[in-house]
Formats: structure tokens, C-alpha cells, sequence
């Protein structure tokens, strides 16, 4: 009597969301990262602009203006966000069987730093320059490190709330938080006049594709 065949078990779903997120934020920052450094014209103007209204409005308003700053320096740091994730780094670190991706999210913040810093070098952006400024910054003004900085930490952070099994209540909670704190530094580095918006566009697509390609690193290893 001859056994029927046995079917093998269903491969695991591929992970199509993050690799088309990660396909579009690619093309989307590889074409902003050429406009920017060819300086093309209207990108230029629009850059302009914008920053030419909220540095009036930063100058007309200075109260609205140190709210703005205590968020950059404190709240939204480039120091802060990587404290945070050093801390789920350590709490992810000292639960039994997760040190690996203990190890995944601090690679992948410390890749991340050091992916900013090399494109400020290579593209060397001069930042914004004002008879009057609110606020100063040091080095190349693109891509800005505090938008994809918090892009990156945050995004990394809420995923790992939903692939952990976090109650619904904590990981809305934390994608409101998340969503909050992206656009606002983004918002605060244009308004103090340290960062032209497309370098904030910059950081927020590349974030977005280290998280998408962090995810995809991830379910490899543990699909």
C-alpha cells in the first residue's frame, strides 16, 4: 500500500511590507540625495523659501522659539534618543533568549550614526546663515541628524513593541509618541534655521530605510 505524499510545511510570509518600504525609501533617497547635491534650482528656491518664513516667524515669536529649543537639546537630542535606545538595548539584553536582538538594535543605531556622519562629509551642505540667528549647529547640514536619529530609534523601537507582543494600549501609545517626536524635531530644525526642510527629508527616508532594512536583517534570522 503506498503512503500518500506528505506536504511540507508552509514556508513562512515574506516580509513584502519592509522590503517595499525599503525599495521606495531607497529611490526616494538616492533621488533627494542627487537633487541635493547637484543643487538643483528649484529644490534650492523651495528650500528657501521655507526657511526664509519660519526664520520670521521664529524672530517674531520668541517664546514659541525656546519652547522649540528645549525640544532639540533635551527632549529630541540626538543624545537622548541614542540613551534611549541603549536602555532597550540593556533591558533587551538581560531577557532570556533575546540578546541577540539585544545586539541587532544597538548595531544597527551605532550603523546608523555612523551613516549620517558620512553623508554630512561627503555631501558637506552649508547649513542656513542668518544676520540674526536663533540657534547655531555644527558640521554639514545634510542630512539632518536629529530627524533621522529619532526616525530610526523610534521606528526600531515600536516595531520591536508589536514583534514582542505588547499590549494594543502600549503600542498605539508608542506609535503616537513615535509620530509626535519625528515630526516634531523635524519641525523645530527648520524653524530655529539650522537645517534646510529637504534635510530633514533626508533624514526622515533615510531612518525610514534603516528601519526597513533592520526588519528585513531581523525576521532572516529569526523568521
Amino acid at each position: 500500500m503506498q503512503t500518500p505524499p506528505v506536504d511540507s510545511p508552509p514556508a513562512p510570509p515574506q516580509p513584502r511590507a519592509a522590503v517595499r518600504l525599503a525599495l521606495a525609501s531607497a529611490v526616494c533617497s538616492a533621488l533627494l540625495l542627487t537633487l541635493v547635491a547637484a543643487e538643483w534650482g528649484p529644490l534650492i528656491r523651495l528650500d528657501d523659501g521655507i526657511a526664509s518664513t519660519t526664520h520670521r516667524w521664529a524672530v517674531g515669536h520668541p517664546g514659541v522659539t525656546h519652547a522649540m529649543r528645549v525640544l532639540t537639546d533635551w527632549v529630541w537630542d540626538t543624545w537622548t534618543m541614542r540613551l534611549l535606545c541603549a536602555v532597550a538595548v540593556l533591558w533587551l539584553w538581560w531577557r532570556r533568549g533575546v540578546r541577540w536582538t539585544a545586539v541587532w538594535l544597538g548595531t544597527t543605531c551605532l550603523v546608523g550614526s555612523l551613516l549620517q556622519q558620512v553623508l554630512k562629509a561627503v555631501v558637506d551642505r552649508p547649513r542656513p546663515v542668518w544676520p540674526d540667528p536663533v540657534d547655531s549647529a555644527h558640521y554639514a547640514a545634510f542630512p539632518s541628524g536629529h530627524a533621522m536619529t529619532a526616525t530610526f530609534v523610534c521606528g526600531l523601537l515600536v516595531w520591536l513593541l508589536h514583534h514582542c507582543g505588547a499590549a494594543r494600549g502600549l503600542r498605539r501609545t508608542a506609535l503616537a509618541l513615535a509620530v509626535v517626536s519625528v515630526a516634531g524635531v523635524g519641525v523645530t530644525r527648520v524653524w530655529l534655521g539650522v537645517h534646510w526642510a529637504t534635510d530633514v527629508l533626508g533624514g526622515w527616508l533615510l531612518g525610514t530605510l534603516l528601519v526597513a532594512l533592520a526588519v528585513l536583517v531581523h525576521r532572516r534570522r529569526h523568521p
